[in-house]
């Protein structure tokens, strides 16, 4: 039990699952959570803001390297994308029930940032 978030945050109004949650909408409210406190402070929301951000960054080298390659990356990529939209909803929705999903490659990283 003292591995689970707080579902209610004391002194705002988010709670740390809806902050882990949000932070993957975009990049933007994960920085923010990384810089404001009290969430800079929760490792829950740092790692889910810690994970979302490595994620942006492996699928826009992703989507680099696809789209210099001719004909087979160009049909590629909008299945790539679909398939990261699906995987950030996944995530939104693990992490609005408290769970920590911790994806292969890059979760580790995020583990570690996040100090879990």
């Amino acid at each position: 039990m003292a591995d689970e978030p707080n579902t209610a945050a004391a002194n705002s109004g988010l709670s740390d699952n809806a902050a882990g949650a949000i932070a993957y909408v975009t990049i933007i409210p994960a920085i923010i959570f990384l810089l404001v406190e009290p969430y800079n402070k929760k490792q829950f929301v740092r790692f889910h803001a810690w994970q979302c951000i490595f994620l942006f960054i492996a699928c826009i080298a992703v989507e680099i390297i696809l789209g210099m390659i001719p004909i087979v990356g160009w049909i590629i990529l909008p299945f790539f994308g679909l398939g990261v939209l699906v995987l950030v909803i996944f995530l939104i929705i693990k992490a609005s029930q408290g769970q920590k999903l911790v994806l292969p490659v890059i979760g580790p990283f995020a583990e570690k940032q996040a100090g879990a």
